[in-house]
């Protein structure tokens, strides 16, 4: 029987429904499959050299290619050309459930796949998958083994199981797995640590049989809920090449320049005719050069880290208006005049060094890999450490899902010495203390040993969500289509913030945001207007990160009624926020970074 399929959308197969993730459908549940399982894609390659080099790491020493998931197929008898789903899980229970006699509570039954007919059918009636299954953090996932769960150690019973529902509310405590033999169990137990045996290594997504060793303990894991299923996504933005014609041309050739080693390699990949179309007007010595040229650079470039050549870019930038024509239509930024956008030498906006308008931007953003219960995050520059746990996405990784976007953004760059200056503070240093002991009481919980990104970094970050909800009630886009990308760089103490939306459309984006750039000094006010005081004040604002009842172990002042903004906005999922670094709050006015 064909596994069943969905449609969505290109991105959503690296964001939402990537390989590995659950679908749950109206009569039916999935697990998408691994890239072993998609179709041929060559005629969907994204070119973004500089990513998949630094992407070198995770496809066995070769840079891996990057390709676009497939469009879904536009008639029911394209087979194979969509992105492949397998049924998941394999435990069913009755879709309408008849009265217990003995206890008068609904009790439906549980069966395995096995027991079902042709037609996934018990007795000829509708079944729906479980939403229970057991995983671990590394991405595993398999079915409950329900008889073990219910039955003593030892115990071979294979009698009938039922799920009796206790109470209305839903809670795992109301549900209760019971054998016809008389041994019964809730669900609320198989919450407690270790108590579904260890985890047995399954990957579904890339085949039924396909396992490996894990020694972890395996958790109870709901299916729909929001931790079934973290998405590892590395992205980077396309930055103009400065090399002249030959250059750009050895860049539209790369897919196949990148064996050319000597003139003799270069006389094999001549033998296509758009190559010798291409590079006819050049010699073959300055081809070969400027490939070695290429090569060398990447190798530079897969060792700095990604936003840093980013914020070489932006900063880059030469003064202007952006009503000349952009050369490059992937990137094109302009500095505006410190006139346009600078209210007064006094006013909070005197602590920002640059505004920067960035008209056209691409970014390209590739999944991974995948975790489940606990998302990992990323460092400072965009990046995940070589040795991170993550699900792979293939048996053998040669490529990565990726898709394009491009769109526009307003780029802006704090003050190096405002920042010095405010770092020295010693009620900044008293805060800063705080928050770390928040996270030292965060890696306590869950064993980690991350670190703490600094003040810089929670100031930058802080600001970025106060100012997207100033901008989105003027640019035309709402708060959860604008993200933000935080550039920290101490070494050369260069501090800016990157407030862009962008769409997989083939034109981007129509400009909105982009004109807010001349009014930075009025969103800045606004923002800061709502950092000073928040509805939830002063529960917000007293709030210790290192104390905390409700274990907000990563947050100082910040609260949804004040800070927090939707997840697709954010690069760190909501933490590291603190108003108290940015505008005075009630308890602490001198740790504010725009103090009045």
């Amino acid at each position: 029987m064909n596994p069943p399929r969905g449609a969505i959308r290109r991105s959503q197969a690296i964001t939402t429904f990537g390989v590995g993730a659950f679908l749950d459908l109206p009569n039916d549940s999935a697990i998408t499959a691994g890239l072993d399982d998609w179709p041929c894609l060559s005629e969907n390659e994204i070119e973004e050299p500089r990513l998949a080099e630094k992407l070198r790491g995770l496809g066995g020493g070769v840079a891996p290619r990057l390709f676009a998931p497939p469009a879904a197929p536009e008639a029911p008898w394209e087979k194979g050309r969509g992105i492949q789903v397998f049924r998941f899980p394999n435990w069913f229970l009755e879709r309408s459930p008849p009265v217990a006699s003995h206890s008068r509570r609904p009790s439906r039954r549980l069966v395995a796949r096995r027991a079902l007919d042709d037609r996934l059918r018990l007795e000829g009636e509708r079944v729906v998958p479980t939403r229970f299954v057991r995983g671990c953090r590394r991405g595993h996932v398999d079915d409950l083994d329900w008889y073990a769960f219910v039955h003593d150690p030892g115990d071979r019973c294979r009698a009938p199981l039922a799920l009796d529902e206790t109470g209305s509310t839903g809670d795992l405590s109301d549900l209760v797995v019971r054998c016809r033999c008389g041994k019964e169990r809730t669900l609320a137990e198989a919450k407690e640590f270790g108590n579904l045996g260890y985890c047995s290594g399954a990957r579904p997504w890339l085949g039924q049989h396909a396992r490996e060793q894990c020694g972890e303990k395996a958790r109870l894991l709901i299916r729909t809920a929001s931790n079934a299923w973290f998405p590892q996504v590395v992205s980077a933005l396309s930055l103009p090449d400065h090399g002249g014609e030959l250059d750009r041309i050895v860049g539209e050739l790369w897919a196949d320049l990148q064996i050319v080693d000597d003139l003799a390699g270069l006389a094999f990949i001549k033998k296509k005719p758009v190559v010798t179309e291409k590079l006819a007007p050049f010699s073959d010595e300055s081809v070969v050069e400027a490939t070695r040229l290429r090569k060398q650079n990447q190798g530079l470039a897969a060792e700095r880290p990604l936003k840093r050549v980013e914020l070489e870019a932006i900063l880059g930038a030469p003064e202007g208006f952006g009503d000349d024509m952009p050369v490059d239509p992937n990137f094109h930024a302009r500095r505006l005049p410190e006139r346009r956008w600078k209210q007064s030498g006094r006013g909070p906006d005197a602590r920002l060094e640059a505004v920067i308008q960035v008209h056209r931007l691409r970014e390209v953003m590739a999944l991974v890999g995948f975790t489940r219960f606990d998302a990992v995050m990323r460092d400072l520059d965009g990046e995940y450490a070589s040795d991170v746990e993550r699900a792979p996405l293939a048996r053998e990784e040669t490529w990565f899902p990726a898709v394009e976007n491009r769109g526009e953004g307003v780029f802006v760059q704090l003050a190096p010495d405002a920042v010095r200056e405010w770092t020295l503070r010693s009620a900044v240093a008293e805060r800063l203390a705080l928050l770390g002991a928040g996270q030292a009481r965060w890696n306590q919980g869950r064993k980690k040993n991350r670190m703490f990104p600094g003040g810089p970094y929670v100031l930058l970050h802080t600001l970025a969500h106060l100012l997207l909800q100033s901008l989105s009630l003027r640019c035309g886009y709402p708060a959860a289509s604008i993200r933000e990308r935080i550039y920290v760089d101490a070494a050369e103490h260069r501090y800016g913030l990157l407030l862009f939306t962008a769409s997989p459309d083939a034109e981007g984006t129509l400009g909105g945001l982009v004109e807010q750039g001349p009014h930075l000094g009025e969103h800045l006010d606004a923002a800061l207007e709502t950092a000073a005081l928040c509805s939830n004040d002063p529960v917000c604002a007293h709030h210790n990160p290192g104390a905390s009842l409700e274990e907000r172990w990563l947050h100082g002042a910040a609260c949804h009624g004040c800070t927090l903004t939707a997840e697709t906005s954010c690069e760190m999922h909501n933490e590291y926020l603190d108003r108290a670094l940015v505008a005075p709050v009630i308890g602490w006015a001198d740790t504010a970074f725009f103090a009045p």
